[in-house]
Protein backbone atom coordinates (compact mmCIF):
# COMPACT_ATOMS: atom_id res chain seq x y z
CA UNK A 1 0.00 0.00 0.00
CA UNK A 2 3.00 2.31 0.36
CA UNK A 3 2.80 4.88 -2.42
CA UNK A 4 -0.95 4.53 -2.72
CA UNK A 5 -3.35 7.22 -1.60
CA UNK A 6 -6.13 6.81 0.95
CA UNK A 7 -8.76 9.50 1.46
CA UNK A 8 -10.10 9.54 5.01
CA UNK A 9 -13.34 11.48 5.46
CA UNK A 10 -13.63 12.70 9.04
CA UNK A 11 -9.87 12.61 9.35
CA UNK A 12 -9.65 15.15 12.16
CA UNK A 13 -12.14 13.29 14.39
CA UNK A 14 -11.34 10.89 17.19
CA UNK A 15 -11.03 7.72 15.09
CA UNK A 16 -9.63 9.61 12.11
CA UNK A 17 -6.61 11.08 13.86
CA UNK A 18 -5.61 7.70 15.29
CA UNK A 19 -6.12 5.97 11.94
CA UNK A 20 -4.11 8.59 10.06
CA UNK A 21 -1.24 8.26 12.54
CA UNK A 22 -1.16 4.48 11.92
CA UNK A 23 -1.40 4.84 8.13
CA UNK A 24 1.41 7.41 8.11
CA UNK A 25 3.67 5.11 10.13
CA UNK A 26 3.22 2.53 7.37
CA UNK A 27 4.32 5.06 4.75
CA UNK A 28 0.88 5.50 3.20
CA UNK A 29 -0.09 8.85 1.69
CA UNK A 30 -3.28 10.22 3.27
CA UNK A 31 -5.69 12.89 2.15
CA UNK A 32 -7.77 13.90 5.19
CA UNK A 33 -11.22 15.19 4.28
CA UNK A 34 -12.15 17.66 7.02
CA UNK A 35 -14.60 20.53 7.46
CA UNK A 36 -11.92 23.06 8.38
CA UNK A 37 -8.39 22.28 7.13
CA UNK A 38 -6.95 25.27 9.02
CA UNK A 39 -7.92 23.48 12.26
CA UNK A 40 -6.46 20.15 11.12
CA UNK A 41 -2.83 21.22 10.95
CA UNK A 42 -2.09 18.84 13.84
CA UNK A 43 -2.42 15.96 11.35
CA UNK A 44 0.53 16.96 9.14
CA UNK A 45 3.33 16.23 11.66
CA UNK A 46 2.03 12.64 11.98
CA UNK A 47 3.77 11.85 8.68
CA UNK A 48 6.65 12.96 6.52
CA UNK A 49 6.53 16.26 4.66
CA UNK A 50 3.67 16.11 2.14
CA UNK A 51 2.50 12.67 3.25
CA UNK A 52 -0.70 13.95 4.92
CA UNK A 53 -2.85 16.49 3.13
CA UNK A 54 -5.89 17.98 4.89
CA UNK A 55 -8.51 19.12 2.36
CA UNK A 56 -11.82 20.90 2.89
CA UNK A 57 -14.87 18.69 2.44
CA UNK A 58 -18.51 19.49 3.07
CA UNK A 59 -20.47 16.29 2.45
CA UNK A 60 -23.47 18.37 1.38
CA UNK A 61 -21.42 19.54 -1.64
CA UNK A 62 -20.52 16.65 -3.98
CA UNK A 63 -17.80 18.66 -5.74
CA UNK A 64 -15.77 18.81 -2.50
CA UNK A 65 -16.11 15.04 -2.08
CA UNK A 66 -15.00 14.38 -5.67
CA UNK A 67 -12.01 16.71 -5.23
CA UNK A 68 -10.96 14.82 -2.07
CA UNK A 69 -11.21 11.49 -3.91
CA UNK A 70 -9.35 12.57 -7.07
CA UNK A 71 -6.57 10.02 -7.60
CA UNK A 72 -7.35 8.08 -4.40
CA UNK A 73 -6.90 4.32 -4.40
CA UNK A 74 -8.98 3.77 -1.26
CA UNK A 75 -11.52 5.72 0.79
CA UNK A 76 -12.61 5.47 4.40
CA UNK A 77 -15.67 7.28 5.69
CA UNK A 78 -15.62 8.12 9.40
CA UNK A 79 -17.99 11.09 9.26
CA UNK A 80 -20.73 11.04 11.88
CA UNK A 81 -22.48 13.15 14.46
CA UNK A 82 -23.93 12.26 17.86
CA UNK A 83 -26.29 15.26 18.08
CA UNK A 84 -28.12 17.35 15.52
CA UNK A 85 -27.15 21.01 15.39
CA UNK A 86 -27.86 23.63 12.70
CA UNK A 87 -27.37 22.09 9.26
CA UNK A 88 -25.76 19.02 10.85
CA UNK A 89 -28.79 16.71 10.80
CA UNK A 90 -28.65 12.93 11.14
CA UNK A 91 -30.21 12.32 7.72
CA UNK A 92 -27.97 14.85 5.96
CA UNK A 93 -24.77 13.43 7.47
CA UNK A 94 -25.45 9.71 7.98
CA UNK A 95 -27.68 9.06 4.96
CA UNK A 96 -27.31 11.65 2.19
CA UNK A 97 -23.64 12.28 3.00
CA UNK A 98 -22.75 8.59 2.95
CA UNK A 99 -24.57 8.14 -0.35
CA UNK A 100 -22.69 11.09 -1.83
CA UNK A 101 -19.33 9.70 -0.69
CA UNK A 102 -20.09 6.22 -2.06
CA UNK A 103 -21.36 7.66 -5.37
CA UNK A 104 -18.25 9.82 -5.78
CA UNK A 105 -15.95 6.92 -4.81
CA UNK A 106 -17.49 4.83 -7.57
CA UNK A 107 -17.23 7.68 -10.10
CA UNK A 108 -13.58 8.39 -9.20
CA UNK A 109 -12.57 4.75 -9.57
CA UNK A 110 -11.72 4.08 -5.92
CA UNK A 111 -10.70 0.43 -5.49
CA UNK A 112 -12.14 -0.05 -2.01
CA UNK A 113 -14.52 1.89 0.24
CA UNK A 114 -14.81 1.34 3.97
CA UNK A 115 -17.76 2.97 5.71
CA UNK A 116 -17.92 3.13 9.50
CA UNK A 117 -21.51 3.00 10.72
CA UNK A 118 -22.75 2.10 14.21
CA UNK A 119 -23.85 -1.03 16.04
CA UNK A 120 -27.41 0.30 16.45
CA UNK A 121 -28.00 0.87 12.72
CA UNK A 122 -31.51 -0.40 12.08
CA UNK A 123 -34.33 0.96 9.90
CA UNK A 124 -36.75 0.11 12.73
CA UNK A 125 -34.66 1.73 15.46
CA UNK A 126 -36.59 3.89 17.94
CA UNK A 127 -33.89 6.57 17.53
CA UNK A 128 -33.38 8.91 14.59
CA UNK A 129 -29.66 8.24 14.95
CA UNK A 130 -30.05 4.47 14.43
CA UNK A 131 -32.48 4.91 11.53
CA UNK A 132 -30.16 7.41 9.82
CA UNK A 133 -27.19 5.07 10.20
CA UNK A 134 -29.23 2.24 8.61
CA UNK A 135 -30.28 4.51 5.75
CA UNK A 136 -26.63 5.42 5.22
CA UNK A 137 -25.63 1.77 5.01
CA UNK A 138 -28.37 1.18 2.42
CA UNK A 139 -27.20 4.19 0.40
CA UNK A 140 -23.61 2.96 0.61
CA UNK A 141 -24.58 -0.53 -0.61
CA UNK A 142 -26.66 0.94 -3.43
CA UNK A 143 -23.88 3.21 -4.72
CA UNK A 144 -20.84 0.98 -3.96
CA UNK A 145 -22.14 -2.59 -3.44
CA UNK A 146 -18.77 -4.12 -2.55
CA UNK A 147 -18.04 -1.55 0.18
CA UNK A 148 -17.03 -2.83 3.59
CA UNK A 149 -19.35 -1.56 6.33
CA UNK A 150 -18.17 -1.66 9.92
CA UNK A 151 -20.51 -1.38 12.92
CA UNK A 152 -18.46 -0.55 16.00
CA UNK A 153 -20.12 -0.17 19.37
CA UNK A 154 -18.69 2.35 21.80
CA UNK A 155 -15.31 3.71 20.68
CA UNK A 156 -12.98 5.10 23.32
CA UNK A 157 -9.31 5.59 24.03
CA UNK A 158 -6.64 8.24 24.53
CA UNK A 159 -7.98 11.72 23.75
CA UNK A 160 -11.64 10.66 23.64
CA UNK A 161 -14.24 13.13 24.86
CA UNK A 162 -16.45 10.62 26.63
CA UNK A 163 -14.68 8.29 29.05
CA UNK A 164 -11.90 10.75 29.80
CA UNK A 165 -14.49 13.31 30.88
CA UNK A 166 -15.93 10.78 33.33
CA UNK A 167 -12.44 9.90 34.55
CA UNK A 168 -11.72 13.59 35.22
CA UNK A 169 -14.98 13.94 37.17
CA UNK A 170 -14.24 10.80 39.17
CA UNK A 171 -11.01 12.33 40.46
CA UNK A 172 -12.94 15.12 42.16
CA UNK A 173 -16.20 13.50 43.21
CA UNK A 174 -16.62 10.91 45.98
CA UNK A 175 -19.29 9.16 43.87
CA UNK A 176 -20.17 9.35 40.20
CA UNK A 177 -23.82 8.78 39.25
CA UNK A 178 -24.29 6.92 35.97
Amino acid sequence: MAGELITVFGGSGFIGRHLIRRLAKRGIRVRAGVREPNLAGFLKPMGDVGQIEPVQVNIRYPSTIARALKGADYAINLVGILNESGPQKFDAVHHAGVGAIARAARAEGVKRLIHVSAIGADPDSPSKYGRSKAAGEAACREEFPEATILRPSLVFGPEDDFFNRFAALARFLPALPL
